[in-house]
């Protein structure tokens, strides 16, 4: 079993006010430039104007805020209930700069608020997309990620501004970079929660002695104030424009879908003392505040929003995961946007010393997405990763066939950006996969414990249909009724007093070959996870309750075993090997 992390506060625990409001305005300052960066360069891109950038920028910051509240809150099925940023998706640039070159900010809004719709539903009905939205994939989009930010961060090192000494540039990231990495490495206690901002902190009072800190822009600013420009307003009488450019929105959706799994997933990797199955509701919870998050910035008129990586990265470099802090996160972006001078003081921090930071976390957020790849599975996924990363990478740095994608118009853009080439790369290998995999036996039927004698009918006949001997195909018959007999036990306490049990199907589907044979049964059960609480037998030895003892038997007879919980339902794989 995996050690425990160094994590000094879980999801649900509280810290103290003071160390959650702190941390929170820590994290603006990396979140901040990056919010009001992305709205910028799609409107100076598209000659959209100073007023709708004012506007733009402003929109995104407020979004920004009330969505990563959201997500922190975890509120009924909208929300992860962990610390994850939102912000404006550098995935959208490209089309965002197209649709408003030619329909202006309406039409963008518009199709903003159409592609929320394709996140409503992946939300909905996530189990459809397993084999899809795999820690794989999502892992491999991680990697991505880190990538693609890289080129940033080597830009940020040397960029200061026009007349001030170049040569304290270096100085200045090299003793953010020390300083931060220093107290990470050496202080285990408080101390290491301020790190980030020791560290920019210290960095900035040395950049002032090289005249790199530029304070100009906090002068002008005011302490309160909103956009001049008012809302810009929606283009609902969906032009041609509108039909052509959907299917890229829709596309891209689909993509930020996958990377908020996959960084949903690795929050949740970094969050725990002790490792913990992977929670689904509380990824749909995240794409569901996603795709609120789409809807907002639709309904404003500005570019769409996802799920930040960084977050991750922080969270495991502070060891702070209590959702506190993401509600504060929420509660400071909304005051930035509300407040011009607050804004100039996070974004006149230097260049320089700002990407060290980055840095940092760009290279434990590449740490994260390994991790993620390593633990989903063998090395045919572990293959298709390593494939799927090193295509993005070549496609994302015009290596891989640079002459032919001149050719294929908009397409061009999309596939020239690493996570969304090489996300689809995995994709599309992990198909060929299932494709090549056996085909699945499927058995129907109710979920009832009167159903027990069919269940094993089938599970002997596809055993006997691979050449197993007596003794496998009881192993099998038996794994396969007690993880039937645990679930059903589960439930039992309080949904069949209400009579929900009636109409409850299992659908059970097998597969393998002559030496292993995985199992899926995918029916709609209770709250408890039971894969956690196997993790939980195995520190004890004793029975406390009647109904662990097909866990313990199941501990026992199968090779692995996972239970995926979405909303409405559950999913629980399993293997057991004939040969062990």
């Amino acid at each position: 079993m995996t050690s425990a992390r160094s994590v000094r506060y879980e999801p649900n625990e509280n810290l103290p006010r003071p160390l959650a409001i702190g941390l929170a305005c820590q994290y603006a300052i990396l979140l901040v430039a990056a919010i009001v960066l992305t709205p910028v360069i799609v409107v100076r891109a598209a000659a959209g104007g100073d007023a709708y950038m004012q506007w733009a920028a402003f929109a995104a910051l407020l979004v920004s805020g009330i969505t990563t509240l959201v997500q922190a809150v975890g509120y009924k099925r909208i929300g992860a209930g962990h610390i994850l940023f939102m912000g404006p998706s550098g995935t959208f640039i490209a089309i965002s700069i197209t649709a408003l070159a030619q329909g202006g900010p309406g039409l963008l809004a518009s199709l903003v608020i159409a592609s929320s719709i394709i996140q409503f539903i992946s939300a909905y009905k996530l189990s459809w997309f397993r084999r899809i939205f795999t820690p794989m994939v999502s892992g491999t989009i991680v990697m991505l990620v880190a990538v693609a930010v890289m080129p940033i961060f080597f830009g940020m090192l040397d960029d200061v501004p026009e007349g001030s000494s170049t040569s304290g540039a270096p100085i200045c990231a090299i003793i953010t970079l020390l300083t931060t990495v220093g107290i990470v490495f050496r202080s285990s206690g408080v101390l290491r929660l301020w790190a980030p901002v020791i560290g920019v902190a210290v960095g900035s009072i040395v950049s002032a002695f090289f005249g790199i800190f530029d304070t100009s822009r906090i002068a002008v600013a005011s302490w309160v104030g909103l956009p001049v420009a008012g809302w810009p307003g929606l283009a609902l009488d969906f032009s041609p424009s509108f039909w052509l450019l959907l299917p890229s929105f829709i596309f891209v959706t689909i993509i930020d879908t996958i990377e908020t799994v996959g960084d949903t997933v690795a929050v949740q990797r970094v969050s725990w003392r002790k490792p913990r199955s992977i929670d689904f509701k509380s990824i749909q919870g995240a794409i569901f505040a996603d795709g609120l998050g789409n809807l907002l910035s639709g309904l404003s008129s500005t570019v769409a929003s996802t799920t930040y990586s960084t977050g991750i990265s922080l969270v495991e470099l502070t060891g702070v995961a209590a959702r506190r802090v993401g509600i504060w996160i929420g509660v400071v972006l909304i005051l930035l946007a509300l407040s011009p001078k607050l804004t100039a003081v996070i974004m006149s921090i230097p260049n320089p010393v700002a990407g060290a930071f980055l840095g940092i976390l760009i290279a434990m957020l590449f740490v994260v997405g390994m991790r993620m790849v390593i633990q989903d599975g063998d090395y045919r996924k572990c293959l298709v990763a390593a494939i799927g990363f090193w295509l993005g990478y070549g496609f994302h740095g015009k290596i891989v066939f640079p002459d032919h994608l001149q050719d294929i118009g908009r397409w061009q853009v999309l596939l020239q950006d690493g996570m969304v080439a090489g996300g689809l790369v995995a994709i599309i290998l992990l198909v060929f996969l299932e494709l090549l995999s056996p085909r699945r036996a499927v058995l129907k039927t109710k979920l009832d414990v009167d159903n027990l004698p069919k269940i094993h009918a089938f599970l002997s006949e596809f055993a006997s249909g691979k050449n197993w001997s007596k003794e496998a195909t009881l192993k099998l018959c038996s794994a396969g009724e007690e993880t039937i007999l645990s679930l059903l036990n589960r439930k039992s306490t309080d949904k069949e007093q209400d009579g929900e049990d009636q109409g409850r199907y299992l659908f059970m589907r097998a597969r393998g070959n002559e030496r292993l044979i995985e199992l899926e049964c995918v029916a709609d059960f209770g709250e408890e996870n039971l894969e956690d609480k196997m993790v939980l037998l195995k520190e004890r030895s004793d029975l406390s309750d009647d109904r662990e003892l097909s866990l313990r038997i199941l501990q026992q007879i199968t090779s692995s075993f996972q239970h995926h919980q979405y909303h409405n339902t559950d999913i629980v794989t399993f293997k057991v090997d004939a040969q062990s």
